[in-house]
């Protein structure tokens, strides 16, 4: 069996910058047809221009925003007749005290890094409930963290949201076996998006792979539950953090 990406209609959220950004260019050079949707417009062309010899294009959309979103993947559709992989990457933290953390704003953690799992998955599925021909491969990623299972004081709205991610994964997994599509999430341990350089030698030797992981990591794993050989791999959750989360801790 054919195991490329090659010409794969694809839809990323959150692609400017950080994970998204190493998604785009890895899938990209692999010769998948990307759409991208961002709210920085700069950092977006920039990324657009350095891949103007690959099939990339941009959509400006605020993930929060319902009808934006189901906007931006329709126009897809449209133009491309289908959207074979989708990555639901865009995502926002805060930390802040749960005594100055307003309902509101931890409303707006889950609009952006829930919600849009939910819209893009359900614009997909009323696009091949009516074009049942369409139904022979999908891949929908949704990306998690590993403060699913562990936090932090002061996280109350980014550990709800990520975990939320993780059901939300296995129960699309099942309303979007008919269509063919495959529905897993991925949950990074710390991958420094920022100068690699400076970290030091005890962010690296503390995990056990000895490393801090890169956004390139994060990439190659999507990449990797897109091919084609690879749908037996359904519903899952997989922790990529160098090993962080198996190691027992005390002080």
């Amino acid at each position: 069996m054919d195991n490329s990406i090659k010409d794969k209609i694809t839809y990323i959220t959150g692609g400017a910058k950080g994970l998204g950004r190493a998604m785009v260019k890895l899938f990209c050079s692999n010769g998948a047809d990307v759409t991208f949707c961002d709210i920085d417009v700069d950092e977006s062309r920039k990324l657009c221009n350095e891949l103007s010899s690959y099939k990339c294009n941009f959509h400006e959309v605020d993930a929060s925003d319902a009808k934006a979103l189901e906007k931006s993947i329709n126009k897809v559709i449209e133009e491309k007749g289908n959207i074979e992989v989708i990555v639901n990457n865009v995502g926002v933290s805060l930390f802040n005290s749960i005594l100055e953390t307003s309902v509101d704003e931890f409303d707006k953690v889950l609009d952006i890094n829930l919600r849009p799992v939910f819209i893009t998955a359900r614009t997909l599925a009323i696009h091949r409930e009516s074009n049942p021909r369409l139904n022979t491969y999908g891949r929908i990623i949704n990306i998690s963290s590993t403060r699913y299972l562990m936090s932090e004081p002061n996280s109350e709205s980014y550990a709800a949201s990520k975990g939320a991610i993780i059901s939300l994964t296995h129960a699309l997994a099942l309303s979007l076996s008919k269509y063919k599509i495959t529905v897993n999430s991925i949950s990074p341990g710390w991958i420094e998006t920022g100068n690699y350089d400076l970290l030091n030698s005890q962010d690296h030797s503390q995990h056990p792979s000895g490393r801090v992981g890169k956004p390139e990591d994060i990439a190659r794993t999507c990449l990797f539950l897109c091919q084609p050989d690879n749908d037996f791999i359904n519903g899952q959750n997989i922790v990529v953090d160098g090993g962080m989360t198996k190691k027992m801790i005390y002080h």
